[in-house]
């Protein structure tokens, strides 16, 4: 217990309850939803834990200190008394991301500027020598947040974002963000319990995350590198044994992934993503038109899906989006369907009632989560049945 501390896991907006129940599966302790963040107390074998496996967390940050300030000189005198030597080499390198919510404080990057200032000062009064700034790959990552008048500086332990899981070499003309498409699934009940198809699957995210949460396999699996890697504390030993730890708890599917694309482009894409991410056995793709297409299987379907939203594709979207409509009600009975869409006045043209509405964004949009289920047989029949049973 007294090797714990306290961590941040950011995330998207809409999604901290399910980072919040994914971190209570992990066993961490002290967990409270944020806006846009969960925080959580873990040891430093969980905080490896936490950035391998969680899939709907973007950064996972340390916060080490917090102090109150009312200028720029406040700030430089605050970090500059920080003994980063303990952290860093003169010889390493830095970068900093600033956040800034304040009316005394408004311009970012000027604060990011300011406590790099600071730490390579110290540096050059102490040794004579300054650690380099490297923005894409340095030895320590540093998250400096000011709130009104209040200071928090984090270590930034996972470096890039968790989205950038390792396995996507190839994208399409509107990728979704890995994350994303993660909390997505979560939100949507998906736990790999039947069969699962993204009928406009594009470079195959969706596909790869669903079949990741079928089988348990932890998300970041693929990653090249985290930032606590290049941690003075860094235990490479401590991270084989969660990783193996982990890798034990991967469980058989017994069901099928499949996605469809209209564009030879995507499914190439989505193949070789799909291989990347070592999931060939897991996930077929094919080229076809989901409006041309029927259900496979009578057996219950799951479906999530990002259609176009009509903002980078010159599509007629009140036909599009009354095309999936039909095409849900006469061709796939027995289905839970769930899309994502920014077009709110198209979702009007599907001729479905949606049985659950989510506030969500992607990236900048803000988004509708859309849940329509789509029973065998007309839905009154459906309720006579279950009355019956």
């Amino acid at each position: 217990m007294g090797n714990n501390f306290e961590m941040v896991a950011k995330t998207l907006f809409g999604f901290e309850p399910i980072l919040a129940k994914e971190l209570r599966a992990l066993g961490a302790m002290d967990i409270k939803e944020g806006t846009r963040n969960v925080r959580f107390s873990g040891d430093k074998g969980f905080m490896y834990k936490a950035n391998l496996c969680l899939r709907t967390a973007i950064k996972i940050l340390k916060p080490f200190k917090s102090f109150k300030i009312t200028s720029e000189e406040d700030l430089y005198r605050e970090v500059n008394n920080i003994a980063w030597e303990e952290f860093m080499e003169f010889t390493d390198t830095l970068a900093i991301d600033a956040t800034v919510h304040s009316e005394k404080f408004t311009h970012s990057k000027y604060i990011a500027q300011k406590t790099k200032d600071a730490i390579v000062d110290r540096f050059r009064e102490k040794f004579g020598q300054r650690p380099d700034v490297d923005l894409d790959f340095p030895t320590l990552r540093i998250n400096v947040h000011i709130e009104n008048e209040y200071c928090n500086l984090s270590l930034d332990s996972s470096g890039q974002s968790l989205h950038k899981r390792g396995y996507k070499t190839a994208t399409n003309i509107a990728p979704i963000n890995e994350v994303l498409a993660a909390g997505l699934l979560l939100l949507s009940g998906w736990e790999g319990q039947c069969d699962f198809l993204d009928p406009m699957c594009g470079s195959g995210t969706i596909l790869i995350e669903a079949a990741m949460i079928a089988s348990n396999i932890p998300p970041n699996l693929n990653r090249k590198e985290f930032a606590f890697e290049k941690w003075k504390d860094w235990d490479v030993d401590l991270y084989e044994q969660i990783e193996a730890s982990v890798l034990k708890k991967v469980k058989d599917f017994h069901f099928t992934i499949t996605g469809y694309d209209t564009a030879p482009s995507a499914i190439n894409k989505a193949t070789d993503n799909i291989e990347n991410a070592n999931l060939s056995e897991f996930i077929k793709v094919k080229q076809q038109d989901f409006f041309e297409s029927e259900k496979e299987r009578e057996r219950h379907l799951h479906m999530v899906f990002n259609p176009p939203y009509g903002e980078r594709l010159d599509i007629d979207m009140p036909v599009f989006y009354k095309r999936i409509g039909d095409t849900l009600k006469q061709n796939y009975p027995g289905t839970e369907a769930w899309f994502i869409t920014s077009n709110l006045e198209a979702i009007k043209h599907v001729g479905l009632r949606p049985s659950r509405k989510i506030k969500l964004f992607n990236g900048a949009l803000e988004s509708k989560f859309l849940k329509y289920e789509v029973y065998e047989g007309t839905k009154k029949l459906h309720k006579i049945k279950d009355l019956q049973d």
